[in-house]
């Protein structure tokens, strides 16, 4: 067990430590190399950690060692900043995306128990999982993410839609059956919220024909960046539970 003797709370703080114990110490400043050691030993000993470590730190077993490497390979205090930045950013983009995505657990939990063993919150763990190694793929999902709900929804509802329905023509036949679209209210802040809403669902049903990986690309095609996955699932997300949360409060006959 990670015992150290500072207040560090979860992986992500422990790695960020260590960043920034690292270009302390390659930056004029100074470190503790016990706190080194004992960070070292328990990112190496984690599987999920190991190939996602910079180099150096697998390689170097102590301050002394990352200090003669670090004053050769590069001569300034901003180059040394910006590798030690670069070589952690693998590291530090997973842990965040595992430990700080909140859209997991809530869709897993009280939310989603209506649905069983629907594949909903299976899609929308496999998105999560995919955003760091394939961001097209993640994309994709999102958008399916929100069809499944959409037509989860309309079955409960007694809803019914073609099976060439597009997502904009889902979202608009339940929006309409939950009291969700803009022209059914008449305060003003309702009607941008709500009207926000359609635009998002729009917006990941076109994000998904232009980046994610459900059609075939050209050669110049935009290949999408984990922030752009991180931001579909997110949005994808986030419109489930308030579509599921909405659909539960209202109630339905069936």
């Amino acid at each position: 067990m990670f015992s150290v003797d500072f207040d560090l709370k979860n992986d992500l703080e422990k790695a960020e430590y260590l960043q920034n114990m690292m270009i302390s110490q390659s930056t004029g400043g100074t470190a503790d190399d016990s706190e080194y050691k004992k960070l070292r030993n328990y990112f190496n000993k984690h599987p999920e950690y190991t190939d996602l470590l910079p180099s150096f730190v697998r390689t170097k077993r102590d301050l002394h060692q990352f200090w003669s490497f670090i004053k050769y390979a590069y001569g300034t205090y901003a180059d040394r900043r910006e590798f030690i930045w670069e070589e952690f950013s693998t590291l530090l983009n997973h842990i965040e995306t595992r430990e700080e995505n909140s859209i997991s657990k809530s869709l897993s939990s009280k939310q989603l128990s209506i649905y069983g063993e629907n594949t909903i919150h299976r899609e929308i763990q496999k998105g999560l999982d995919r955003i760091k190694t394939d961001p097209d793929g993640a994309i994709t999902i999102a958008r399916t993410v929100l069809e499944s709900t959409c037509k989860f929804i309309a079955d409960q509802r007694n809803i019914s839609y073609t099976s060439s329905a597009t997502l904009s023509q889902l979202y608009k036949d339940v929006s309409k059956e939950l009291n969700l679209t803009p022209d059914q209210h008449t305060e003003t802040i309702f009607k941008q919220i709500l009207g926000g809403c359609s635009s998002v669902v729009n917006g990941l049903g076109l994000l998904r024909n232009e980046l994610g990986d459900a059609h075939g690309k050209g050669t110049n095609r935009v290949k999408p960046a984990p922030r752009h996955a991180t931001l579909a699932v997110n949005l994808a997300g986030s419109m489930a539970i308030f579509l599921i949360e909405t659909h539960n409060a209202k109630g339905c006959d069936t």
